[in-house]
């Protein structure tokens, strides 16, 4: 007895390639320069086909690309959700780029840090040409769009703001919007943790990396670290980074919370409206009951799109923040059929 469907669309291929980057030689914390690149070329992939468009794949912290190749029990990695949409007629053949973007701080932002790394200028002035050169993909905005969950769909939001000319199309799902309801309640948590390690996050990283069992207060502190690295880097090694409360009574520090602040898309928008508006499409997600509360920034961002009349698809669905890669069957279809048009 048959009750378990095994797949048989037609499937595409993954290629690895190597790339040793420029821009992130060394970094502060000697994460490594030479990076594997795997690259989802779809089913029938040809050089002699009109350019393909090319969807970049940003992943969500803790996790880079190489994680959405891993076989998983009663789901599909990335490559084979590709394989189904697109054998299914879903959505046109795309080149899926798959960038690994991983830190000792847990992941990435996918913004330039001088505490974390120049990732925005590794994607955007390193891989994106490299992919041109290598794969049969449209070297132009139009053709080219990037998608991501929670910092994946942070990062791929506010690339759309900063680098317009690279980015045609935009996905983010619970992308990281809100700062004061993400990220504030987990603020006396890390307070908690450090406490037990004199106030040492560098401590608490070497520590962390040594762990066999992290738990939810460890991953809750580094997120705190690396956004703390990411929003408000320090001039050197030593205060790369600074956190934005005091660690016995949690008071936030005003100073360096705004500069935390300064990159919440919700104090962007206004600056970057036309950036969002030239968009093919602007898609935005969340679950009505996500955890890190980001609900709440997403509808307000929502709203103010409405206010500014940027067109976008919005949809707000009934779940969290975790299990939500089948949000992928609704946003990439879209993603891919806007950036075909001409």
């Amino acid at each position: 007895m048959k009750v378990r469907s095994q797949p048989d669309w037609p499937k595409g291929e993954v290629v690895c390639f190597k790339h040793q980057s420029k821009v992130l030689q060394d970094n502060i914390w000697s994460d490594p320069a030479n990076r594997k690149f795997n690259v989802y070329l779809p089913a029938g992939y040809s050089e002699s086909q009109p350019a393909y468009v090319a969807l970049w794949d940003f992943a969500a912290f803790t996790n880079a690309g190489p994680g959405h190749l891993n076989w998983k029990n009663q789901a599909e990695n990335l490559p084979q959700r590709l394989d189904r949409l697109i054998g299914s007629g879903e959505m046109p053949p795309v080149v899926v780029p798959m960038p690994d973007c991983y830190t000792s701080l847990g992941g990435n932002q996918y913004v330039n840090s001088s505490s974390v790394g120049r990732y925005a200028d590794y994607v955007v002035e390193e891989l994106v040409p490299f992919l041109s050169s290598h794969v049969n993909v449209r070297d132009d905005r139009a053709g080219r769009g990037v998608f991501g969950k929670s910092s994946g769909g942070y990062g791929a939001l506010v690339h759309a703001m900063y680098y317009p000319e690279t980015w045609g199309g935009v996905a983010s799902h619970a992308g990281d919007i809100g700062f004061e309801w993400v990220y504030r309640p987990d603020f006396p948590r890390t307070a908690a943790v450090l406490a037990a390690l004199d106030g040492d996050p560098y401590r608490f990283l070497k520590n962390f990396w040594k762990k066999k069992s992290p738990g939810s207060p460890d991953y809750a502190t580094l997120m705190t670290l690396a956004m703390a690295a990411s929003y408000d880097p320090g001039g050197s090694p030593e205060s790369a980074i600074r956190l934005p409360f005091d660690l016995h009574t949690c008071e936030i520090d005003a100073d360096r919370w705004e500069q935390w602040l300064r990159h919440d898309p919700l104090n962007l928008l206004d600056s970057y409206a036309a950036q969002l508006a030239s968009l093919k499409l602007l898609y935005i997600d969340v679950g009505s009951r996500d955890q890190y509360n980001i609900q709440y920034g997403t509808r307000s961002f929502v709203y103010r799109l409405e206010k500014l009349g940027i067109g976008h698809h919005y949809e707000e669905f009934d779940g969290t923040h975790s299990g939500m890669d089948w949000r992928l069957d609704v946003s990439l279809p879209l993603l891919a059929k806007a950036l075909y048009l001409d």
